[in-house]
């Protein structure tokens, strides 16, 4: 009789013993399946939207200035020798070498107005690449489409006591309010928000623009350098990276993963010392069959052979099913984890070889010291049980 076949009728005769293994192995793998798919998955629709929402990398003119203050008190500062960002420069943005990593780019062009009895900031800009970069704005109403409308934040509504639909005048010409931004709680409530060309026009600065914000940001994308490549590309901007933000964003992911692995550590525990009680446990059933083998001839390594494949045909069974379940399960859970609607599963064969090696491996070392038992027992004190 071969070896794998006595493994087999082994696991045959003890049915019920065998199952409960194979559900238990089979739901530590399925969790750690369902973890890291989900935290993959969620990391992935994370980027996703930090790759749309908001700026991390912002490009302002280079400027000599000087603070002034006397007495430990300031007097505020003199710039001189203001330079001017041409809006035709951010096109060698897309030249850089790590260009794939932009998402957007928002060029703005500011400047003060008066409107009736009030000073406003009037902001210029390309409503397709700002809405892109701040999906957040919630707006009454529509976003200005011709170059006479205008969008106004809120503060700036009540403040020029304008709303949608209504019409303000700047500079002689006379603009459509056709939205007014839900309050954001940022410096957007004060602004009036106009075509860029437009703006351009109002305040003299044809061709030029006062800042411009590029949303570039993804897992592993080197920040650093990419400002560095683009003040290379336009030497007479500042560039500079907002730290806080990309820390903050990358710092989500990793707690994400951690909180994955963790996890995925904790269920790997368990379901080793599932397997180790039940392998013992089958162990000390089987003294007496373990004795029979022994007397009639049976190595030491036959008898461990014969547990270990045991061990190994469960864990295999408990690897493919733990996959299946855990994609499964992870199907299920992703729309309510993720606040994205239309977040996708990433199926991965990494983790499908992985799972089932992982399954295999803890079947294996839990298995190891009680085939070690097995094999070490005295057969004369073995076959006294029968």
């Amino acid at each position: 009789m071969r070896l794998h076949t006595i493994s087999i009728n082994n696991l045959k005769r003890r049915k019920a013993r065998m199952a409960f293994l194979t559900i238990g192995l089979m739901v530590g793998i399925a969790t750690i399946v369902t973890l890291v798919t989900l935290t993959r998955s969620m990391s992935s629709d994370i980027e996703r939207k930090m790759d749309e929402f908001g700026a991390n990398i912002l490009i302002t003119p280079q400027n000599n200035g000087l603070a002034m203050n006397y007495g430990g008190i300031s007097l505020g500062g003199v710039t001189f020798d203001q330079r001017e960002i041409r809006e035709a420069d951010l096109a060698k943005i897309k030249t850089i070498a790590n260009h794939k990593n932009i998402s957007a780019i928002s060029p703005k062009v500011l400047g003060g107005v008066r409107i009736g009895t009030s000073d406003v900031l009037l902001v210029g800009v390309n409503f397709a690449s700002e809405l892109r970069m701040k999906q957040w704005w919630k707006v009454f109403g529509d976003t200005p489409r011709g170059d006479n409308e205008v969008l106004l934040g809120s503060d700036a509504s009540r403040a020029l006591n304008a709303s949608s639909g209504e019409s303000i005048t700047i500079k002689d010409e006379t603009f459509k309010v056709v939205g007014v931004l839900e309050q954001t709680g940022s410096q957007d409530d004060a602004l009036i928000f106009v075509n860029l060309l437009k703006a351009q026009k109002i305040l003299g600065k044809e061709g030029k623009i006062t800042l411009a914000e590029v949303a570039a940001l993804c897992s592993g994308c080197p920040i650093g350098d990419m400002v560095t490549q683009i003040a290379e590309k336009i030497p007479d901007a500042r560039v500079s990276a907002i730290q806080q933000v990309v820390e903050g964003r990358l710092k989500a992911l990793d707690q994400f993963k951690r909180f994955s692995y963790a996890m995925a550590g904790v269920v790997v525990f368990i379901g080793s010392l599932i397997v180790f009680v039940t392998m013992m446990g089958s162990v000390n059933e089987r003294t007496t069959e373990i004795g029979v083998f022994r007397a009639i001839g049976f190595r030491k390594s036959h008898i461990m052979r014969i547990i270990l494949l045991e061990a190994a045909l469960v864990s295999l069974l408990a690897g493919f099913l733990g996959y299946a379940v855990g994609m499964g399960g992870a199907k299920l859970a992703l729309p309510f984890m993720s606040e994205s609607t239309n977040a996708t599963l990433l199926v991965d064969g990494w983790i499908a070889g992985g799972s089932v090696g992982l399954a295999l491996l803890l079947g294996l070392l839990a298995s190891l010291y009680p085939a070690l038992h097995a094999s070490r027992m005295d057969p004369t004190e073995a076959l006294r049980a029968l």
